[in-house]
């Protein structure tokens, strides 16, 4: 047992100095770049972000294509990057800039062992889902929630790209030992991909509570910083399952805890399935307008 416990220690600090290592990541487009500083200004003007934005027509397409999804319900169609700006706000439209942003740095090409166009599929649809979730749910920051749930499974995609060997191991004891990808991921890598996410997370100076979510999305009572948000996560992560769109086959077989169930307010699980059906639609919706992530 020590011996093992030793093994998996050791893996553990080689895949930490890997991660502490990461720098060649996919170049983020010039105009992300330049729209996330100017809306980190208050200051900035709507014109010159427009303007910024409006050089990349991809970005454009992207951005119009969120905000005329049904995550925002806005009455009137948005039709301008100016117009977006004035009904979603700096805040929210930084949001969406940022998630496109880890999206196109974590780009890899899909092989069988990946299909990238799923799994940032199924990343979209639970920020989606969780920024629904955190206002039907009276949570006060539903921007912060999207970002939360389009991230939380990041260290998958890291695994792929910078550990592909260690990721196509995981596949195989899986598949032939019949045990979960999380306990594959231990025994290859001394971590999971939720500590690998929240390692490179904290690295890269993201938001304490951005990385709480990504460390704890499958054990939201472990959060030490936010319960609720990394329940939201948890049961939206979860919703791509139950609803069987956008869902990641690294979840099969995922659970709902039932006391992070309890924890948003739930009195019992035909409650639960109940409202999950009523997102059924939603997620139809968002995932055939989710051409953007082609």
């Amino acid at each position: 047992m020590l011996k093992l416990a030793s093994t998996i220690q050791q893996r553990r600090e080689k895949t930490e100095l890997v991660l502490a290592n990461i720098y060649n990541l996919s170049p983020i487009p010039k105009a992300m770049t330049e729209a996330m500083e100017l809306l980190n200004n208050p200051a900035a003007s709507v014109s010159v972000v427009t303007s910024v934005i409006s050089k990349d027509q991809g970005l454009v397409t992207k951005i119009l294509t969120i905000a005329n999804s049904p995550l925002y319900g806005l009455q009137r169609k948005v039709t301008s990057i100016d117009f977006a700006i004035m009904v979603l706000g700096f805040t929210e439209l930084k949001n969406i800039i940022s998630v496109l942003s880890m999206a196109e740095s974590f780009k890899n090409k899909t092989d069988k062992y990946l299909d990238q166009k799923e799994f940032w599929l199924h990343s979209y649809l639970t920020g989606s889902a969780a920024k629904r979730l955190s206002e039907d749910l009276d949570f006060p920051n539903s921007g912060e929630a999207f970002v939360a749930g389009f991230l939380h499974d990041m260290g998958i995609t890291v695994i792929h790209k910078y550990f592909h060997p260690h990721f196509i191991e995981i596949h195989k004891m899986v598949t032939e030992n019949n045990i979960s990808f999380i306990e594959a991921e231990y025994e290859t890598l001394g971590m999971n991909h939720q500590e690998i996410g929240n390692f490179l997370a904290e690295k890269w100076n993201f938001p304490e509570i951005l990385c709480d979510v990504i460390l704890n999305h499958h054990n939201p009572n472990s959060s030490s910083l936010n319960k609720v948000l990394a329940s939201i996560v948890h049961l939206a992560d979860y919703m791509t399952q139950k609803l069987q769109i956008g869902n990641s086959y690294w979840d099969a077989n995922l659970e709902l805890n039932l006391a992070e169930a309890e924890f948003l307010r739930f009195r019992d699980p035909e409650e639960l399935d109940r409202f999950i059906r009523n997102y059924e639609e939603l997620f139809s919706y968002q995932a055939k307008a989710a051409r953007f992530l082609n």
